[in-house]
């Protein structure tokens, strides 16, 4: 299980983890992640727990998974949702910014075989099975790491590339855990995960400013448009802000639109359950359109009816593709 790093191996033990306070002032599934655990079983019945307490639709979308990688999503989603938490629940950027550092050492020690903490020595049953490499898992941490540092993005073109380190790597786990390495499938994976990403900072823009000081509209176009930071913090909807959201939209909607080819490329098996990802991005899309683009005043969302109506979609769908002897055994 080699990988290139650019950092040095330095294995942490947990009660250094202990030391720099994580057990005393961390977020309770902070806390717990950092927790030696007995056994594999131990720790996979942690990160199935905590999958199921923090996504609600889980439970639903579950019923689609492939069952034998049920666990492994589990055990993905649990190293992603608590290193989420230490860049967003800790509420102060050097401390997260230590706590990502130990998460990472703690991910150098997994890939050398020394996980002892839950979330790590569950990862390592799902990096074993599938050969993954670590560098999605790092760049997930350099993207938390980048929130503590950078708030504001100049242009397009830096924000895309910071989703290819926030939002890329997902989708890249997800297709090796399908079985897909290639190059080509990767790519086109990537335009549906940064679409996703883009789409959750333009229903969030207020949200995130309040809350994190964070403002994910490039400058650029915010100045083409007109629109402006103190507009953003008092909420104020103007024909500018709505032009703007609608060339940030249009131009997600094409990424999402690229990202549809690479479902012809996977196996009947795996095709509708990634296909939800993209039909869930679009509908935000639509749902910010029925706002006219006000995305500053009300937070567009989907209601619990209509995910479980694209779930329900794509279940008739696959269930359909079955019964016509199209899915792969």
């Amino acid at each position: 299980m080699s990988d290139s790093l650019s950092i040095p191996a330095t294995p942490l033990p947990a009660a250094d983890a202990e030391r720099l306070g994580l057990a005393r002032e961390a977020p309770g599934t902070i806390r717990a992640a950092f927790e030696p655990v007995a056994s594999a079983a131990a720790a996979e019945a942690y990160t199935g727990k905590l999958t199921r307490s923090h996504y609600e639709n889980f439970s639903v979308v579950s019923v689609l998974l492939p069952k034998h990688l049920r666990q492994d999503f589990c055990n993905v989603y649990a190293f992603c949702r608590i290193a989420d938490d230490l860049g967003d629940e800790v509420h102060d950027k050097e401390k997260s910014l230590r706590y990502l550092g130990v998460f990472r050492r703690q991910l150098i020690e997994c890939y050398a075989e020394r996980a002892n903490t839950a979330v790590f020595v569950a990862l390592l049953q799902t990096v074993k099975r599938h050969n993954i490499p670590m560098r999605p898992f790092e760049d997930l941490i350099k993207a938390f790491e980048q929130d503590q540092t950078v708030t504001r993005y100049q242009t397009h073109e830096q924000l895309v590339d910071y989703c290819t380190r926030s939002a890329d790597p997902v989708g890249r786990l997800v297709l090796y855990m399908c079985g897909y390495r290639d190059d080509a499938r990767q790519v086109l994976s990537d335009k549906t995960c940064t679409a996703l990403q883009l789409v959750n900072f333009w229903q969030d823009v207020r949200r995130d400013m309040i809350e994190r000081d964070r403002i994910y509209l490039p400058r650029e176009d915010m100045e083409r448009f007109g629109v402006t930071e103190k507009q953003l913090l008092e909420g104020q909807i103007t024909a500018g802000y709505r032009d703007l959201m609608r060339f940030e939209l249009e131009r997600t909607e094409a990424m999402f639109a690229e990202g549809t080819k690479l479902l012809p490329l996977l196996a009947p098996l795996y095709r509708k359950q990634i296909e939800l990802f993209g039909k869930g991005g679009m509908a935000i899309c639509e749902a910010i359109r029925r706002q006219n683009f006000d995305t500053l005043t009300r937070r567009p969302s989907l209601s619990k009816w209509q995910k479980m109506r694209l779930v329900g979609t794509t279940m008739v769908g696959f269930l359909a593709g079955k019964f016509r002897g199209g899915a792969a055994k």
